[in-house]
C-alpha cells in the first residue's frame, strides 16, 4: 500500500495513474470526499485527512509500505511535512519519497517555498526512515494556467533572459511511481528536468506557434510582478514567493538539464513543444461566459 499526499494535484493525479498501471494499491489523501477523481478505480482507497491535523494522518498511514510526500505551497508546509513523517514513523518503517525543489541537497535557497523542503528532508533523516528525494524543476503545465493572458499576446514574468529546463509534471508522476515500486533508490536525490533549457522569449515563440498568433515575452521587474499578482487576489506571502522563484530563474539557477527522467523511465523527457501541441486547441479556445463575450 502506497500513501500519496497531494493525490489530486498536478503531480499527484499522474502519479496515482502510473501506480495503478503498475498494479500498486494506493491510499490517496484527499481533503474532502467530494474531490475524488472519477478516473480512480477500486485499487485507489481515498482517505480524508488534513495535513494540519496530525491525528487524522495516523490512521491514513496505518499499514503503508511507502509514502509520497508532497506538501502544498503554504506557510505551514514544514509543519505539515513533519505530521506526515511522524505518522509514517508510527506506522513502522515505510519508505518516504519526498518531492522537493531542485537543488534541495546542495544549497540554501532564497525562495521561501523551498525552506519547507529542506526542513522535511532533515526531519525524515532524523526519524530514521528510508528516504528518496525527487527534485523537479518548474512545471511546463504552469503555462497552461496562463491561457487568458497568452491569448492576449503576452507572457509577462520577472524571469530575465536566462533559460529554464521546465519539466512535464506527468514525467514527474511517472518517475515517482518508478521510485516507489522499485528498489535501489534509498538516499538518492533525483533531479528532474525537461529535455532542454529554454528562455522565456523562446517559450513565448513556441506558445505563439501553438496559438497561431504572436506572443511576446515581457520581462517584468519584481515590483511590477508582485503588484500584478496581488491584483489577482493572491496573498502577499505567495506573491512574494513567486517573485523569488522567478528571481532564481533570472539568475540562471534553473537552466541545468539532467538525465533524471531518461535514467528512471528509459525514455526521453517530454518537451514543452509537445505539451503545447497537445493542448493547442484548449489554449486557442475563446471563453464563452456572458461576461467575456464582446458587447
Amino acid at each position: 500500500m502506497i500513501l500519496v499526499t497531494g493525490a489530486t494535484g498536478t503531480v499527484g493525479r499522474p502519479l496515482v495513474r502510473a501506480l495503478r498501471d503498475r498494479g500498486a494499491t494506493v491510499r490517496a489523501l484527499v481533503r474532502d470526499a467530494g474531490s475524488v477523481p472519477a478516473e480512480w478505480d477500486d485499487g485507489v482507497e481515498a482517505v480524508v485527512a488534513d495535513l494540519n491535523d496530525a491525528g487524522s494522518l495516523v490512521p491514513a498511514a496505518d499499514g503503508i509500505d511507502a509514502v509520497y510526500l508532497l506538501t502544498p505551497v503554504d506557510p505551514d508546509a514544514a509543519r505539515q511535512a513533519r505530521h506526515v513523517i511522524d505518522a509514517a514513523a508510527k506506522a513502522g518503517r515505510p519508505r518516504v519519497v519526498l518531492q522537493a525543489a531542485i537543488g534541495v541537497g546542495r544549497r540554501t535557497s532564497p525562495v521561501r517555498f523551498f525552506a519547507a523542503h529542506a526542513a522535511a528532508l532533515d526531519h525524515v533523516k532524523a526519524a530514521g526512515l528510508p528516504w528518496t528525494v525527487l527534485a523537479p524543476n518548474g512545471f511546463q503545465q504552469n503555462f497552461l494556467g496562463s491561457a487568458a493572458s497568452l491569448r492576449a499576446g503576452t507572457l509577462a514574468l520577472p524571469a530575465g533572459a536566462a533559460a529554464v529546463s521546465y519539466v512535464d509534471a506527468r514525467d514527474v508522476g511517472e518517475a515517482a511511481a518508478e521510485v516507489l515500486t522499485t528498489e535501489g533508490h534509498e538516499g538518492a536525490i533525483h533531479e528532474l528536468t525537461g529535455p532542454e533549457a529554454l528562455t522565456h522569449e523562446e517559450i513565448a515563440g513556441f506558445i505563439g506557434a501553438a496559438l497561431g498568433r504572436e506572443v511576446v515575452y515581457r520581462d517584468r521587474t519584481p515590483d511590477q510582478a508582485r503588484t500584478a499578482l496581488l491584483d489577482t487576489g493572491l496573498d502577499a506571502w505567495r506573491a512574494s514567493g513567486l517573485v523569488e522563484l522567478h528571481g532564481m530563474y533570472a539568475a540562471g539557477e534553473a537552466a541545468a538539464v539532467t538525465d533524471g527522467i531518461p535514467r528512471l523511465l528509459g525514455r526521453p523527457a517530454r518537451s514543452l513543444t509537445a505539451l503545447l501541441t497537445e493542448h493547442a486547441a484548449a489554449l486557442r479556445a475563446t471563453p464563452t461566459t456572458t461576461q467575456e463575450r464582446p458587447a
